[in-house]
């Protein structure tokens, strides 16, 4: 996306919510995307590492009916595939061994996308040890970047921009219990030039706010917001004022 590579240019941050189709019921979807237009979000990311309930249309087309906000895939697998959407991340899990998940799924899913018209983002998927197993870490049987090693996110990062990939990705996965740190944020964003997503463990306006301090041009929050109503308005807020912040600047 276009918007993203300008964002990253002129500094402007954004925030993405996470919509996890196994855990959405409707009425709190409605409510959610009714919560949005006061509280003003720039992105839907659908998807999950393990989806079972393929109601991916469904949720795509609730959305479209209560909001204009983009919506991005999150797949975990070719199934995963919908092309009611504006996009999807075509997630290679660079910090992990397991070609399944570097290359493998992905020639799978070619013919598909190639038909589906959806806008395809190469994406350096790195999973960051947040201190629990999570599942995406358990489904595609690798391991995790240690939490304490910013220098090796930061070289992964580096070799996935020369691979060509367009975003990077730095995930501590649904239900963390920390988010990645500041420290790894600012190496990769010291060692790429391309737009840095950053996502899990963000569960209040301070964490949201050091991950942007730190450098990230993007950050998800997903199972925050259904475990605690007021924390949308918070991240949507610290997002807005540090955009504000940039324009004064």
């Amino acid at each position: 996306m276009t918007i993203l590579r300008s964002n990253r240019l002129s500094g402007r941050k954004a925030i993405a919510v996470l919509l996890d189709p196994d855990k959405l019921e409707q009425d709190g979807l409605i409510n959610l995307l009714k919560r949005t237009v006061a509280h003003p979000i720039d992105f839907f990311l659908v998807g999950g590492s393990l989806v079972t309930n393929y109601v991916h249309k469904e949720v795509i087309e609730t959305i479209r009916r209560h909001t204009s906000v983009p919506i991005i895939l999150f797949p975990g697998n070719p199934l995963h595939i919908e092309p009611s959407a504006d996009a999807i991340l075509f997630l290679s899990l660079i910090s992990g061994r397991n070609p399944e998940f570097l290359i493998g799924q992905h020639v799978i899913a070619a013919p598909l996308l190639k038909k589906s018209g959806l806008e395809i983002l190469p994406t350096g998927y790195m999973l960051v040890d947040s201190g629990t197993q999570t599942t995406v870490s358990y489904v595609s049987n690798t391991m995790p970047l240690p939490h304490d090693k910013p220098g090796v996110a930061a070289c992964t990062a580096m070799a996935g921009e020369m691979l060509g990939l367009q975003l990077m990705y730095l995930d501590a996965g649904s239900g963390a219990r920390r988010p990645v740190s500041p420290d790894m944020i600012a190496a990769v964003r010291a060692a790429v030039d391309l737009p840095v997503i950053v996502g899990g463990g963000i569960n209040s306006g301070e964490k949201a706010y050091e991950a942007l301090k730190a450098g990230a041009d993007l950050i998800v929050v997903g199972n925050g917001i259904e475990q605690d109503p007021d924390l949308l308005p918070q991240l949507s807020t610290v997002v807005q004022e540090f955009n504000q912040s940039v324009v004064r600047a």
